[in-house]
């Protein structure tokens, strides 16, 4: 793993949201805690590598200071009665895109009817692009994440009126 590899990690976990991962494979082992608001002065992303055996490689990445843009923003939730839909949720964590690629449409818009089954978005985690299927038939009333954002393990994605 190279310096830039163990960087975008850490950038990834800043935009995230997420408080501390651990990553462990054959030749390393990488523990990541970033300390919240009332953590002392420095709050930065601190990484910690430990070789598991001898020949392995230890990098000395710089510490990443968080910035104003690295929380997550909160999605509003909608005012309206929202007890007679279904949520279609975010199964991993990893960054939300409403198409395929830039030049495409999105899978889906408000207002489009889905059958179960049907890809509504793709989440991309540790560079593989997931399909995210509509676990429900009805009509899509509400996207509740920005393209291109990161999205946590049970994330609502979409708001569908069950038919």
């Amino acid at each position: 793993m190279t310096t830039q590899d163990i960087q975008q990690l850490i950038d990834f976990i800043s935009q995230s949201g997420l408080d501390e991962v651990n990553i462990e494979t054959n030749d390393l082992k990488i523990s990541v805690k970033r300390y919240g608001s009332g953590a002392p002065a420095a709050g930065a992303a601190v990484p910690a590598i430990a070789p598991v055996a001898p020949a392995a490689p230890v990098a000395q990445p710089q510490a990443v200071a968080p910035t104003a843009t690295s929380a997550p923003t909160p999605v509003a939730t909608p005012k309206a009665d929202t007890s007679n839909y279904v949520t279609i949720k975010s199964p991993m964590i990893g960054t939300f895109y409403r198409s395929s690629n830039p030049e495409t449409p999105s899978f889906v818009e408000v207002g489009d009817s889905v059958t179960e089954g049907k890809v509504v978005c793709i989440i991309e985690a540790m560079k593989l692009f997931n399909e995210i299927e509509s676990e429900v038939s009805g009509r899509i009333v509400k996207v509740l994440v920005e393209n291109a954002t990161p999205v946590e393990y049970d994330q609502p994605l979409f708001l569908v009126e069950p038919i």
